[in-house]
């Protein structure tokens, strides 16, 4: 760690002539593993000036997102209060020799269609600038609409030089591979983004599951030569690929095994509640081997689609066998895919 941070140079190249060696006496180099590390912990002050605003703080390395939970009623009190955070926010970063860039600064209101209709802001000052609202942003790859429908991350993934795309730059050479080899090459440029952050997908509409399982239909038809005309639910069994429905419901009921054993991911441990125990901690009864997680009551849709409901119920809905104690997470993840594929 010491020689990480201390005894390091810097010397700028610039139109084939070199500058003197200098000193480094702040920051740490880019690209590097303990960077984001680093930089989390150096700005961890960051979250008490947030919560002294009554807000929330969400931090990914150098990407901070400030959240905040309002009524139409109190649009401008929260502006005032977002425009007061923000600046405090700028304060200490100018004394901790960092900066605020207003213009990579985005603000979206998320809620019910209804809802955001109602919200009258045209802009927001940050700092010396002023920040429009905007219909979606981007979250670690993952677009997010002011609706929460995920229809523009779904339009994205398919579309906009994605999946599609790369399906078309892989047909020509297809056709020259082996079955394995394509296999391969699909899963590293397709396969690979459409499993990330497919949990999001829970409970979205049918019509974007649909577009992204054309994508993946499109796919095993590459790797498996087999003709539009025919049927494409076998070649993904014999491929070994869960359809996409199904791969959601995998992948949160793999959470839910590890956060049942108290293994949750750092992503996943603000979402878990005390409504995930178990039914037989209270009460010895004979199924207490087979563990049932409580579900809570929801509202509304979006409440439907959280992690603490989502999760029990998609265990709940696990045969016993699969929510037994005793079994092992490699026996959970081979008995849970033979399970999910016979529908």
């Amino acid at each position: 760690m010491q020689s990480f941070l201390t005894d390091r140079t810097q010397q700028v190249a610039y139109g084939g002539q070199l500058s003197p060696v200098h000193q480094l006496l702040f920051g740490v180099p880019q690209g590097s593993v303990l960077g984001p590390l680093l930089y989390v912990l150096y700005t961890a002050e960051l979250g008490c000036i947030v919560q002294l605003h009554e807000m929330k703080l969400h931090q990914y390395a150098d990407d901070s997102q400030v959240y905040m939970s309002i009524t139409v009623c109190n649009t401008a009190a929260a502006v005032q209060t977002f425009t007061a955070c923000i600046a405090d926010m700028n304060a200490w970063m100018s004394a901790s020799r960092l900066r605020l860039n207003p213009a990579k600064t985005q603000v979206m209101c998320l809620g019910s269609r209804q809802l955001v209709s109602q919200i009258d802001i045209r802009d927001i000052p940050v700092l010396s600038t002023h920040v429009p609202p905007v219909e979606s942003a981007h979250d670690l790859l993952v677009v997010v609409d002011s609706q929460l429908s995920l229809s523009a991350h779904v339009t994205a993934l398919c579309y906009m030089r994605s999946c599609y795309y790369h399906l078309r730059q892989l047909c020509p050479a297809a056709r020259s591979l082996s079955t394995e080899t394509a296999k391969t090459l699909v899963q590293g440029f397709i396969s690979c983004r459409l499993d990330y952050c497919n949990s999001l997908l829970y409970g979205v509409a049918d019509s974007l599951i649909q577009m992204v399982h054309s994508v993946q239909n499109a796919a095993a038809r590459l790797v498996t030569g087999v003709r539009r005309q025919e049927h494409i639910t076998p070649m993904l069994c014999n491929l070994h690929w869960l359809p996409v429905r199904e791969k959601v419901r995998f992948k949160l009921a793999c959470v839910m095994y590890k956060s049942l054993l108290g293994q949750p991911s750092p992503s996943t441990w603000p979402m878990m509640s005390s409504s995930m125990m178990m039914y037989s901690r209270w009460h010895l009864l004979r199924s207490a081997n087979y563990r049932t997680c409580v579900v809570p009551r929801t509202q509304n849709g979006f409440g439907d689609r959280d992690f603490s409901v989502t999760g029990p119920r998609i265990w709940n809905d696990l045969p016993p066998e699969l929510r037994h104690v005793d079994i092992s997470f490699g026996q959970f993840i081979n008995m849970l895919k033979s399970y999910l594929f016979r529908f």
